[in-house]
Formats: structure tokens, C-alpha cells, sequence
């Protein structure tokens, strides 16, 4: 991103922070508070800039329908929940349904009008693992993946508000994943959905951007070692330029996640995560483990990033 295009939506950010403190009357507003809507709130107006208020409370709606493992009647509900959230926000939205194993499972894409080049998919799974298998009790029962899940659809829904679907300057697609979680149970691979999507395409994206585990309160982003190196930089760049210190441009792990499928296409992709949580998998996964400024810090810096690429 252009160091001036940076500064730009850096100053209209303080801007809003400004009117809203000295109209509220607080003290202790963060750097980047939103002035739209707050969570909760039945406003129609979209608001101007990424809201972790609203990422946050909707991960917690993710989590009141329960389980959302393939099969579970969770799985069904949060698939109409997506459908319902991105409608709201103008999205078109489509189900690309497929077979694995006996189970039907449904990748759910809301797409921009095709206004060309670039075309750009970001994308996040919506099931959560069946089996937390990771904790230490003798029968665990599913992870309820508040920050494995649930923090990124909230980022994708997040972006879905403040990037209008008709005036965008390229092909962007929102894309929801099934079937990533159950990877090694009941001999089920991972990342069934975004292989399905990645061997399915039209055409081959310009770029994929997949967000995971970017909720946690104590948020650490490293670049994915896999990740496609001129992509991440750029992405991490902006971060920078926006003062989101939570990105940490140097290399820690290399992950099998949903941007696997797409650069084993051939497709450049990168991987925003935080492998560095200890509730990975575990019944302690929960809404109390996720804070407004770490959805906000990711959500912003690619609301910013996809206004320099797509206008």
C-alpha cells in the first residue's frame, strides 16, 4: 500500500476517534475505536470503519448455536446465520455444496459485482472441531471455538459491512469453509472445504487471504512461513503503517490451513494466524479468550489493504 494511502485512512481513523471521544466525553478511547454502530445495535447505516465491538458479539453468536461440527443441528443454524449477515450487508451469497465421507458439507462464498482485476478471495472456517482433543479431561466434548472459528467469520463479516459489494474496484469473494476442523478424526483430512473450493474454481484468484485465530488477547502474528512472501510483507506493511504491533514481521511456524489448497494450485496465499494459543483445541476456547482489539487490528488492517487493492 502506498505510504500516502496509509496515512490517509490512518487520520480518517483518529479523526472519527476524536468526534466520538470529545462528544462522549471519555477519557480512555484505544487508537483505533470505531464511530459507527456499537455491538448490538439495530442501526442500518454500515459503518465507516471495521467494528471489533460488533466482531466481538458476533463471535459470541457464533457460539449460542453450539456445536457447528458437520452433522451437529449447529452446523445448519450458522449456515443460515452467514446467509442472513451477509444479505444484510448486500452480499450475494452461494452455497457450493459437496459430498466427503457421507456428509454433506457447503462452503458458503458471498461475492462482490465483478468489477475485474484483481480478484481476491479472503476467506475463514465456520466449523468447529468436534473432539477437544487437546484438554486434559477424559471425555471432552466439541471445542466451542470461539477464537479457532468463530474470530475469523466474525473478521469476514466484519469486512463484509464496510466493503460495499457494488462499489469495489475488483472481484472480491467472501469465502466461509466447511469441513477445516476435523482433520484426524474418524479419518477425515483437513481443510476438506478450501480443497473443494481451491479444485472448483472459475478462474484462479490474483490472491487469497486466509484469517484463523486472530482473536486471541494476547495477539501474536508472525508470518506464516508457507504464506506467498511479497503478498504477507505487503499485508504486515500496512499493519505497520497503521500501528497494529500484534503483526510481527518475522517467521515462526509453517501451517496446514486453509490457504494449503490454494498454493498447492498455484495461487499465491497467505495465512494470518496465531498458532501461539494455548486453548488450541482444547473446552477453554471461549468468548472470554477473545478481545475487541485484536479482531479490530486485523480487521482494519485489511479493510486497508483491500481499499488500496480494490479502490
Amino acid at each position: 500500500m502506498h505510504p500516502s494511502a496509509i496515512s490517509k485512512l490512518y487520520e480518517a481513523m483518529r479523526t472519527s476517534l476524536g468526534v466520538l471521544c470529545l462528544a462522549l466525553a471519555l477519557g480512555s478511547c484505544g487508537p483505533a475505536s470505531n464511530a459507527g454502530p456499537m455491538a448490538g445495535s439495530t442501526a442500518s447505516v454500515a459503518p465507516r470503519f471495521f467494528d471489533g465491538e460488533r466482531a466481538l458479539a458476533r463471535v459470541g453468536e457464533q457460539l449460542a448455536f453450539g456445536d457447528r461440527s458437520p452433522g451437529s443441528a449447529g452446523h445448519a443454524a450458522i449456515q443460515a446465520w452467514i446467509k442472513d449477515e451477509l444479505g444484510a450487508a448486500g452480499w450475494s451469497a452461494q452455497a457450493q455444496s459437496f459430498s466427503y465421507h457421507g456428509q454433506r458439507l457447503v462452503n458458503l462464498i458471498g461475492s462482490s459485482a465483478d468489477a475485474g482485476s484483481p480478484y481476491l478471495v479472503l476467506g475463514a472456517h465456520y466449523d468447529n472441531r468436534p473432539l477437544a482433543d487437546q484438554a486434559s479431561v477424559s471425555q471432552p466434548g466439541p471445542v466451542p471455538g470461539a477464537n479457532d472459528g468463530g474470530s475469523g467469520v466474525a473478521v469476514l463479516l466484519g469486512l463484509a459491512d464496510v466493503m460495499h459489494p457494488e462499489k469495489l474496484g475488483c472481484r472480491l469473494q467472501l469465502a466461509f469453509f466447511d469441513g477445516e476442523d476435523s482433520g484426524g478424526l474418524n479419518n477425515w483430512d483437513w481443510v476438506v472445504g478450501s480443497t473443494y473450493m481451491a479444485e472448483h474454481l472459475d478462474q484462479p484468484p490474483d490472491g487469497v487471504v486466509v484469517v484463523d485465530m486472530v482473536g486471541d488477547k494476547d495477539l501474536q502474528l508472525f508470518y506464516e512461513r508457507n504464506s506467498d512472501p511479497d503478498m504477507r510483507q505487503a499485508i504486515w506493511d500496512v499493519a505497520s503503517g497503521l500501528g497494529y504491533a500484534a503483526f510481527i514481521a518475522q517467521p515462526k511456524y509453517s501451517m496446514i490451513d486453509d490457504h494449503t489448497p490454494f498454493l498447492n494450485q498455484g495461487i499465491p496465499a497467505v495465512d494470518i494466524i496465531d498458532f501461539d494459543y494455548p486453548y488450541w483445541h482444547t473446552p477453554q476456547d471461549t468468548l472470554d479468550k477473545v478481545s475487541v482489539s485484536s479482531l479490530e487490528s486485523v480487521g482494519r488492517t485489511l479493510q486497508a489493504w483491500l481499499t488500496d487493492r480494490c479502490g
